[in-house]
């Protein structure tokens, strides 16, 4: 936690009353003017450390700002703790250290973080770089701050070695899953450490700033803590890409007046929405470093409506929606612009409207509009929820079985959970951690066979093998197929937000997954399961894959070779009896009237008397011959069942069939329409005199109202 560098604007002095763009009426966040006047290097009046007495009295007020009544006592009693045991330590800077608990917890007081965060955020170093144990802080603050210290307290290299980092990160995620302030407070700790890096080693500061930008930005970013992403972001961009970051630097300060553009803009919206009748708060966002160089990439030369975007402020859900029917009303809009984040939240929770609108000069503005309600979860993001385990008003805590309820887990963070339970190998853990992190988009699906979960939350890009394993766990080794919205698909099947899944499970408990299967997993959890289930069984990723597995149709003809004869005219005696096979298009089966007919390469095709296919032969000129039913009574059929669309129609029928002891060799469903689905099936059955107490069954099901067999339309070419 330790952090290391001065930084030439404290946090205690830049947040102080007096701070620009501070306002009574209603609190500011303003860490991205703190970190951007860090980055620009403003200079800082007297040191912090010459106000240490004082320094609580900074924290106290930005708390109070958004908790009026807050009881600071424990407050106070949590910094005497601090400052008495961090004395006589210094930073690398050179100053006292009591001065970066400060910082971090004045970090979460200006995004409105409630008192406990605040507590464990001044004695978050205290267990780990101090003689007080956990067990103090535990008997002085309540279970709640302790829980949180021990959360954010690093694992030692002395026990750990080189695990230190990865296993550190992984009980910090561990101790999120149950309370989300720990993450909240790591936020906070690293953005201090960030602004004061300058003294470490240039090494130092790049290995840093990389776990920071493939780690702590992602984390930030899921959490919805924008405002200490963004500065993060800036951050890194700095150590990371001093180049391109310098250009930036002098690109902004070059244009420096380039808000008088957005100001003319947001003067006009301000009186469109004023003339409507609307209540908004109309102000000029500019943007932070990476955003710029973001747009600069994106739009080549940039005007000077692009440093920034137009932030419209309102006190309903609805006046958003207004706010937007206004502005393209009065107003040239960029449809290619307009985002609905209100009625489709992102994953971590930021809710707001986005679009761009043109002014009379050309200049194009883009434009966020939220409630102020919006506004301060797009900022805070968790921080701004408070305590998840506070009372509700009816005095119950919200638990369940005696279990703490956290209203803030994402399903992300529950999947990161299951998958870190399978990666004992701190390697293992340190790559799919970053894998993961690196997959910033969420979708949702959802399970067609109404099992739990009903819905499945999954990265962007995520498979049906991906889909299979979030639902079913290990069971997913032996799954077979999907059908995406009712679609047979192959697991290798991207899925979209939205979509319905269905699962096909084998029933033998000794199938396991393909080793191709790892060329379409997207998720560390799917990943590691197959990867475990392959190790476990290593035979399994022998098999050659250049020897594929023959065609069903060989099978076929080779079975009814054994239950069909054909007598050629003509044939000499002793010849080889050609290859006969049923028709696919009516699918004969004992014992079925029967008339074959000689195809290319001399095999013969059996079809049912009156078949559409058969009497397309004979207008041809085809002349029919001579064929038998054999002795073996196995058969292939092919049927058609005729149905009412239903939750879990797939699996009655499937269940249906295997009642009857008979093989599934494939099967389709057509997309419904009108409520009403087609299923085609082809099966083997052991007997053919079963296929009338098979129909039987399958017309038994609820929902099927026919079962028939197939008669294909003759195609044009016999």
């Amino acid at each position: 936690m330790s952090a290391e560098a001065t930084n030439p604007v404290s946090d205690a002095e830049a947040a102080g009353p007096d701070a620009p763009g501070r306002r009574r009426g209603r609190p500011r966040i303003d860490l991205r003017r703190l970190g951007r006047a860090a980055l620009l290097g403003a200079t800082a009046g007297p040191a912090a450390r010459d106000r240490l007495p004082d320094a609580i009295g900074h924290v106290a007020e930005a708390h109070r700002a958004h908790h009026p009544d807050a009881d600071l006592a424990v407050l106070r009693h949590a910094y005497v703790l601090a400052e008495s045991s961090h004395r006589g330590q210094f930073r690398k800077s050179g100053e006292p250290y009591i001065t970066h608990p400060l910082a971090v917890t004045l970090i979460l007081a200006e995004l409105g973080a409630e008192t406990t965060t605040l507590t464990a955020a001044l004695l978050h170093d205290t267990v780990e770089d101090t003689d007080v144990t956990l067990d103090q802080v535990r008997h002085g603050f309540g279970d709640e701050v302790a829980y949180l210290v021990d959360g954010v307290t690093k694992l030692e290299k002395v026990d750990y070695g080189a695990a230190a980092e990865p296993e550190t990160f992984r009980k910090m995620l561990v101790a999120t899953g149950n309370d989300v302030r720990v993450m909240s407070i790591k936020l906070a700790d690293r953005l201090h450490n960030m602004r004061t890096l300058g003294v470490m080693r240039p090494e130092k500061q790049a290995r840093i700033a990389k776990v920071t930008r493939d780690v702590l930005i992602p984390l930030a970013e899921r959490l919805g803590v924008q405002a200490l992403k963004t500065e993060l972001e800036d951050l890194v961009f700095a150590i990371l890409h001093p180049e391109e970051y310098e250009a930036t630097r002098a690109l902004i300060a070059d244009n420096a007046g380039a808000g008088d553009a957005l100001g003319t803009i947001a003067e006009q919206v301000s009186g469109v929405l004023r003339e409507a009748g609307i209540g908004a708060e109309v102000l000029v966002r500019p943007r932070h470093f990476v955003s710029v160089h973001r747009v600069r990439l994106k739009r080549g030369e940039l005007r000077g409506s692009d440093f920034g975007r137009l932030l419209v402020l309102v006190g309903e859900d609805a006046d958003c929606y207004a706010v937007l029917g206004e502005l393209h009303t009065c107003f040239t809009p960029v449809m290619s612009e307009f985002k609905d984040f209100i009625a489709a939240p992102k994953f971590n929770l930021y809710q707001s409207l986005h679009t761009a609108v043109a002014a009379p000069d050309g200049a194009v503005a883009e434009v966020l509009i939220r409630t102020h309600r919006m506004h301060k979860v797009a900022e805070a993001g968790v921080v701004a929820l408070g305590n998840p385990y506070a009372g509700n008003p009816d005095g119950t805590d919200g638990a369940e079985d005696g279990e703490r309820v956290d209203p803030t887990r994402p399903g992300w963070l529950s999947r990161l959970l299951d998958w870190q339970e399978s990666t004992p190998d701190p390697d293992t853990f340190w790559t799919s951690l970053h894998a993961d992190l690196a997959q910033d988009r969420e979708i949702t699906v959802f399970r067609a066979d109404g099992g739990a979960p009903g819905m499945i939350s999954l990265p962007l890009g995520a498979t049906c093998v991906d889909a299979a394993y979030a639902a079913h766990g290990e069971a997913a080794h032996g799954c077979l197929g999907a059908r995406v919205n009712g679609r047979l698909a192959p697991l290798s099947t991207v899925l979209h937000d939205g979509d319905t899944v269905q699962l096909l499970l084998a029933q033998d408990a000794a199938s396991g997954p393909s080793p191709q299967w790892l060329d379409h997993a997207r998720t560390p959890a799917a990943r590691i399961a197959i990867t475990g289930w392959l190790q476990a069984h290593p035979e399994a990723a022998k098999v050659p894959a250049a020897a594929p597995r023959p065609p069903a149709s060989v099978t076929a003809d080779r079975r009814s070779g054994t239950r069909l004869r054909a007598e050629l005219p003509g044939a000499a005696a002793g010849a080889t009896p050609p290859a006969v096979r049923p028709a696919g298009c009516c699918t004969p089966v004992p014992p079925d009237e029967i008339t074959g007919f000689v195809v290319r390469g001399g095999s013969v095709t059996v079809h049912r008397t009156g078949c559409a296919s058969a009497d397309t032969m004979r207008r041809h000129g085809r002349a029919p011959v001579t064929v038998h039913w054999g002795d073996t009574a196995e058969c292939r059929v092919t049927l058609v069942a005729e149905s009412f669309g239903r939750p879990r129609l797939l699996a009655d029928l499937t269940e249906a069939i295997a009642g009857e002891g008979v093989a599934v060799v494939s099967a389709t469903v057509e997309p419904p329409s009108e409520q009403r689905v087609r299923h085609t099936y082809t099966l083997q059955l052991p007997d053919a005199a079963q296929l009338p107490a098979l129909m039987r069954a399958m017309r038994d099901v609820p929902g099927v109202y026919d079962v028939r067999r197939a008669r294909h339309p003759a195609s044009p070419g016999l």
